[in-house]
């Protein structure tokens, strides 16, 4: 096996197959990353900084910022590299890490996405209850166990794939190293490798899926129950930039690893991709600060002190 492991790196073409176009993307992705680490880290601030925002539900988003950071710079900085560099290459063992990342961000931002809408529930349909329902102890516990549980998902796929053998072609047909177009390169039978990550995924995705189901289930009976429209619309209306955040990173996640191989394109795999590794992190922050009253409350009370202090 060691002697037909003769890669050591892989090339990666994706976007970088059109030599007048590297210039131009490369702006565009890092005026993106440069939108998600500055909006990221203000919702991060702004949260820490205002007491009024010491709460389960902010809670969860100040950890839901810092996932989308980590999310985008595991695939952003390195697509930035590789749009200005003659060699766009990636060792094998960097790849594999790469992929190691992708899917613990992945992972880790689905389950917080599902305590948040667990958070949601207990506040709209059990209201008396909530302080012990959403306790500090029991929302640092669901923290914990999304990244623990997003780290085992990740290091499943990840074990199987370490043990492939690569010898050829060395061309990955992506701008980063997601396992999918990985395990195409293998020279070994990748049988297992497809069905240990189609169940994991499959488990993992529809498990945290059903948890968001199942909650605004209860929260719009409950709502459509509350008689006056006002009290409808203010319910429905802490639940709105949640809803979308959901529907952002499950439609492109279950199109890009749901889809039959009939329908597979290079191009429609990269746009999944960019989709929810790369817009869905910036997009987070914008949505929250738009359709949030009290984060616009307090970033403006943020920006007052700061024009005091000048």
């Amino acid at each position: 096996m060691e002697n037909q492991t003769t890669l050591t790196e892989f090339i990666l073409r994706g976007l970088y197959s059109d030599p007048q176009m590297q210039i131009f993307l490369f702006l565009v992705f890092l005026v993106i990353y440069l939108i998600t680490l500055g909006g990221n880290i203000v919702i991060m601030v702004v949260i820490r900084a205002d007491s009024h925002l010491h709460t389960p539900m902010y809670f969860f988003l100040f950890h839901l910022s810092f996932v989308d950071i980590c999310y985008s710079s595991v695939t952003v900085p390195n697509a930035l590299r590789n749009f200005l560099a003659a060699h766009k290459t990636i060792s094998v063992n960097g790849c594999i890490v790469q992929m190691f990342f992708i899917l613990l961000s992945a992972g880790a931002e689905a389950l917080i996405l599902s305590a948040m809408s667990y958070d949601r529930y207990a506040a709209i349909c059990d209201p008396l209850h909530y302080m012990e329902r959403m306790s500090k102890g029991i929302c640092v516990l669901l923290v914990s166990g999304a990244w623990t549980i997003g780290f085992f998902y990740a290091l499943l796929n990840t074990i199987f794939t370490s043990k492939l053998c690569f010898c050829g072609p060395n061309e990955i047909n992506h701008f980063s190293c997601e396992l999918p177009p990985l395990l195409q390169l293998a020279c070994t039978d990748t049988l297992t490798n497809q069905v240990v990550l189609l169940t994991s995924f499959v488990t993992f995705a529809s498990s945290a899926f059903l948890l968001n189901l199942i909650s605004y289930i209860h929260i719009i009976s409950t709502v459509l129950r509350i008689r006056s429209a006002e009290g409808r619309h203010k319910a429905f209306s802490t639940c709105s930039s949640h809803l979308i955040v959901v529907g952002l990173l499950y439609l492109a996640g279950f199109l890009q690893y749901t889809k039959p191989s009939s329908v597979s394109s290079v191009v429609l795999d990269e746009i999944f991709s960019i989709q929810y590794s790369v817009l869905t992190p910036m997009l987070n922050p914008i949505i929250y600060s738009l359709k949030n009253k009290e984060v616009k409350t307090a970033l403006r009370k943020m920006l007052g002190k700061l024009k005091f202090l000048k």
